[in-house]
């Protein structure tokens, strides 16, 4: 998929108002959530286990040329071929170059973020050949013609009516008065739909979840056996992973999938997790005649030595969005673009550009739940203030929060007049709301107040009760102003 919008608030404002997606969002916000912390309960070893991860990880990006090299011999030595891609124009250059050496009328896919990050369905689908997604969400969303709003559970943002809307628009061979209520109905009609879409394809499109250079495979984990089936049964098979996947060695892939189902689904494993490394060998029952690997940049090297090099320890688990207030509110498409939520946040404006995506850092709260909770410990919010600063000094935010920041700074600067205005304001705002002791309008603060109501002060400023108790000798100050 391509940047579908800019403009988060407005995205935001919609998403808000959609009752079916607040309905969806409701039902299963806390159920990723409540799964993750008993599955790391489980496991007293959750957060050495984190510290592991994380220490893989870094070492990798820390040698990247040397683990990318090795690995790409590897995939060789095993039979299969290895192309190297800089941007996504060229990966999807040497997806249709490889699919039209194999005339390809049909293409299935598993499910893949970098698949939609290159935008690769609809190119193909431009180019005369025709792309099947095959997990099942990714399905539902090909059939309404949607973006995923989820990076593990594309159609987190629909209802059961949608899928049945769908089923009953888009198969029309089966008898419309079939009973489709339960959930079971649903898959069983996918399962058989898809079935010849298995058989027929002739080219086979899958993620990667790891890389492992030392034995040059490539893994994905699913719960449903369509990655198994797309990557087997056609002639070919074309895996498409960023060069940041790879990792050392096999134990170090297996310590890093012990963390990725918790993170993600609260599964102690996936039910398929499955490791390719070459093409079909003489005594092989199945698997393909050829097997390609995309190794796409699109941006990942650039990030390399900066303070957003930490970014790339992301295991594509979601917990960082499955645990953030304003994703739970919102979900993804209001992020415009692939990945959403904290991740997104960080990721899309290294591969975008400030210009374009820098207004994503600031739809934050900055509680930090999205750093407690990732696998790889990775430092989101530390991050976001990094693109929040650049967007700051590139005059990319609105002038009017430029000028309240600046004002703000300059009284920052003078402590006694910071206190001064500090103390006028909560005077004047205290005097004003007496009456009703909240402000439901309140000049230059109509971003909060067009949601709720600002209550009035009702006492002294933080930094005068806190001179005033230390002046009193009542222990410590901050102890008794939290009291």
């Amino acid at each position: 998929m391509l940047p579908t919008s800019p403009h988060f608030k407005e995205n935001a404002a919609r998403a808000l108002a959609d009752g079916g997606l607040q309905k969806a969002l409701g039902r299963s916000r806390g159920a990723f959530q409540q799964k993750r912390a008993d599955a790391a309960a489980r496991l007293p070893e959750f957060e050495r286990l984190r510290e592991i991860g994380r220490d893989i990880k870094n070492h990798t990006l820390a040698n990247l040329d040397f683990y990318l090299e090795h690995y790409a011999r590897n995939v060789e030595a095993a039979g299969g071929r290895v192309h190297w891609c800089a941007t996504a124009e060229d990966a999807r250059a040497t997806i249709l170059a490889i699919c039209r050496e194999a005339g390809a009328r049909t293409v299935t896919k598993g499910k893949s973020m970098i698949g939609e990050e290159i935008a690769i369905n609809a190119y193909l689908e431009r180019h005369g050949i025709e792309p099947v997604e095959t997990d099942l969400g990714e399905y539902i969303i090909q059939l309404r013609q949607e973006p995923p709003s989820h990076i593990i559970a594309p159609a987190f943002h629909l209802n059961k009516e949608d899928w049945i809307e769908a089923f009953k628009a888009k198969h029309t061979e089966l008898p419309p008065d079939r009973p489709m209520t339960e959930r079971k109905a649903l898959v069983d009609e996918a399962r058989t739909v898809l079935r010849g879409r298995f058989l027929a394809a002739d080219v086979g499109i899958t993620g990667a979840n790891l890389l492992i250079a030392e034995t040059g495979s490539s893994v994905i984990v699913t719960n449903e056996g369509n990655g198994d089936l797309t990557q087997t049964l056609p002639r070919v098979h074309i895996a498409i992973a960023s060069i940041e996947k790879v990792v050392p060695t096999l134990e170090d892939a297996c310590a890093i999938l012990r963390l990725l189902a918790r993170s993600a689904t609260g599964q102690e494993f996936s039910t398929y997790t499955t490791f390719s490394t070459g093409p079909r060998r003489a005594a092989d029952p199945d698997g393909p005649a050829q097997y390609h690997v995309i190794l796409l940049d699109n941006g990942r090297s650039a990030m390399v030595g900066t303070e957003f090099q930490d970014m790339l320890r992301c295991i594509r688990c979601a917990a960082c969005m499955n645990h953030c207030p304003v994703y739970g509110v919102v979900g993804g498409h209001a992020y415009g673009w692939v990945y959403p939520g904290p991740m997104g946040a960080v990721l899309t404006p290294s591969l975008l550009g400030v210009e374009q995506a820098g207004h994503l850092p600031n739809a934050s709260t900055f509680c930090g739940r999205c750093e407690e909770v990732c696998p790889m410990k990775i430092p989101l919010p530390r991050m976001m203030r990094h693109w929040r600063e650049r967007e700051f000094e590139r005059h990319l935010v609105p002038r009017g929060t430029r000028y309240g920041l600046g004002l703000w700074a300059f009284l920052a600067r003078r402590p006694a007049l910071y206190r001064l205005a500090m103390r006028a304001a909560a005077w004047t705002l205290g005097l004003l709301g007496r009456r009703r002791g909240r402000f439901a309008t309140l000049p230059f603060a109509g971003g909060w107040t067009a949601g709720r109501d600002m209550p009035a002060p009702e006492g002294e400023t933080f930094q005068a009760r806190y001179a005033r108790l230390r002046r009193a000798g009542a222990g410590d100050p901050a102890r008794q102003t939290r009291r």
